[in-house]
């Protein structure tokens, strides 16, 4: 994430006052619905009554009856997901994007006030896209955050301030800037935005070292339902609890994280290996490694299996991995754990821990650390996108994995890839954060279709083949529930709708998906902090119904 030294925040010229600004400004809205109108121009005059820091109308505030191609670009910016940028999909009235804290506060305030629904975005990387797209109550209102991305790194106090519309790969490209011998347990995708994604917990490779990205915050600033800035002291642990791992949109905005950076050793070793199934036709090699991946490997390697199927339906196993150390000590590890494999000297590269960080977001390891800082760049593009996911505790049989591998191959723009838990994983309480997943995980397992086009014929097919696998998959994965990871969202689990007593009820079942036992105290929380559900959205985290609230407390 970009590290601004200061916060330039733009002055209106002195030859033009607010109020003949503001005329001008809404005098070019001649085409604007009465309604609408009047909606905007009350909110604009209402963030100016609650901050004192200006900011330019032109540059933050964004309407398609101003400016319709401004309006489109600013709204599918940071949009990851094409499914949810078709004509069909509801827009938002108007999007704001605050230079200032007290600009969020603000639009919190005034949205209680006039009675609009907020939706808020910090990457926009959100499976189902609730950040940015309201399916069940318009008209909405979108709180982009992008301009909120300052990044302070404390070397000496192994901590970084990061602002909620920074990436992934700025946070990294800062520390590496400062040291060599520190980093963050975060994720592999560079352009994700951090203050949507720690909500979620947050997993990468260093996860079997450090654990989650969320198991490594310190303190965090975030504006609640009434428009107040907190942070970890005048929050309370409750709500500190909650925002680590309770997903995002339910308790307030975050604004920015304290991270507690960790230690990672000069040299690290990536290595990756192809596998076909003529190569491993009775699955032994991924047999072992479901057995060992959480178990006998040492905590300094993570190793993943991506599955890709190419165009003549023939299906490859990539085993990547990353080691926190020289490649000589790698080899002996995987000799003694993992021979199976065929690892060799030729396959492995040393790399320091950023060059690291480039390898698993996907550029050349000889890349400049600058493509880190703007996501354009980013070698993956966007596309029409629908993901499940999966925990499993026991290793899939031979049996299973070879369904599972002819359910892949039946769609060209299917991939899955399985992820090991173990080390500090599981030496981590299900209780100490809302991300309940620790202790008796084996693997997590993605599903995915992308596809760069779409119509309705294809939609409809990718979809119900996402489906079908999934149910394929179920005696061999978690069950009473079965488990999900709320940071790879899933509407098909369950949704709420606006203003209904029944979402608590609903909520209990993908709730317990998410966050097994640890959603009823979300609840308690959610009840206490948000009593009138102002930040909801379809999977937000429900308040108790009025007539459940004196028996819960």
């Amino acid at each position: 994430m970009l590290l601004i030294a200061e916060m330039r925040l733009s002055k209106s010229p002195p030859s033009i006052s607010y109020i003949s600004f503001l005329a001008l400004y809404i005098f070019s809205y001649t085409i604007t619905p009465v309604s609408s109108n009047y909606l905007q121009e009350d909110f604009i005059k209402c963030l100016h009554r609650n901050t004192h820091v200006n900011f330019p109308l032109e540059k933050t505030f964004f309407t398609p009856e101003k400016n319709a191609s401004t309006f489109i670009n600013v709204l599918e910016a940071t949009a990851q997901n094409y499914r949810f940028l078709t004509k069909a999909t509801p827009k938002p009235t108007f999007i704001f994007k605050p230079v200032h804290e007290s600009h969020v506060q603000a639009s919190v305030i005034c949205s209680k006030k006039l009675g609009i629904h907020l939706r808020v975005r910090s990457g926009g990387h959100d499976f189902e896209a609730v950040s940015y797209v309201s399916q069940i109550e318009t008209p909405f209102v979108l709180l982009d955050l992008s301009k909120l991305r300052q990044i302070n790194v404390d070397i000496e106090e192994n901590s970084a301030w990061v602002q909620a519309g920074a990436t992934l790969g700025e946070v990294y490209y800062r520390i590496a800037e400062k040291s060599k011998i520190h980093g963050f347990p975060a994720g592999l995708c560079s352009t994700v935005g951090v203050g949507g994604y720690i909500t979620g917990g947050g997993y990468g490779a260093l996860m079997r070292k450090y654990g989650l990205a969320a198991d490594n915050v310190l303190d965090a600033k975030i504006v609640d339902a009434n428009g107040k800035l907190l942070d970890r002291s005048s929050m309370g642990e409750d709500m500190f609890w909650a925002i680590r791992g309770g997903g995002g949109g339910s308790f307030g905005i975050i604004l920015a994280w304290k991270l507690k950076l960790v230690p990672v050793p000069e040299t690290l070793t990536i290595f990756s290996v192809t596998k076909t199934l003529e190569q491993d036709p009775d699955l032994k090699t991924l047999s072992k490694w479901q057995h060992i991946a959480d178990k006998l490997l040492v905590e300094d390697l993570f190793l993943r299996v991506m599955f890709r199927v190419a165009g003549d339906k023939t299906l490859t196993l990539e085993y990547k991995g990353q080691f926190l150390g020289e490649k000589g000590t790698l080899m002996e590890v995987m000799k003694k754990y993992f021979p199976e494999l065929g690892l060799t000297q030729e396959d492995c590269i040393e790399v320091s821990w950023i060059e690291s960080v480039l390898a698993n977001a996907g550029f050349p390891i000889d890349s400049p650390l600058e493509v880190l800082l703007d996501p354009k760049l980013s070698p993956y593009v966007k596309v029409y996108f629908k993901g499940k996911s999966d925990f499993a505790t026991e290793p899939i049989p031979p049996f299973g994995l070879k369904g599972m591998f002819k359910k892949l191959v039946e769609e060209n723009t299917s991939s899955m890839f399985m992820i090991p838990y173990g080390g500090m994983m599981a030496k981590i309480p299900e209780s100490e954060t809302p991300f309940a997943h620790r202790k008796g995980t084996i693997l997590k397992i993605h599903y995915a279709t992308n596809s760069t086009s779409e119509d309705g014929i294809s939609l409809n097919k990718r979809t119900k083949w996402i489906r079908e696998m999934y149910s394929y998959m179920t005696p061999y994965v978690s069950s009473n529930p079965r488990l999900a990871y709320v940071n790879y969202r899933d509407l098909d689990l369950g949704t709420n709708t606006k203003d209904s007593k029944a979402n608590f009820i609903k909520a209990q079942t993908w709730g317990a998906q998410y966050f097994k036992n640890n959603f009823n105290r979300l609840v308690k929380i959610k009840t206490k902090v948000d009593p009138e559900n102002f930040f909801r959205h379809e999977q937000s985290i429900p308040s108790l119904p009025f007539s459940k609230r004196l028996r819960s407390w």
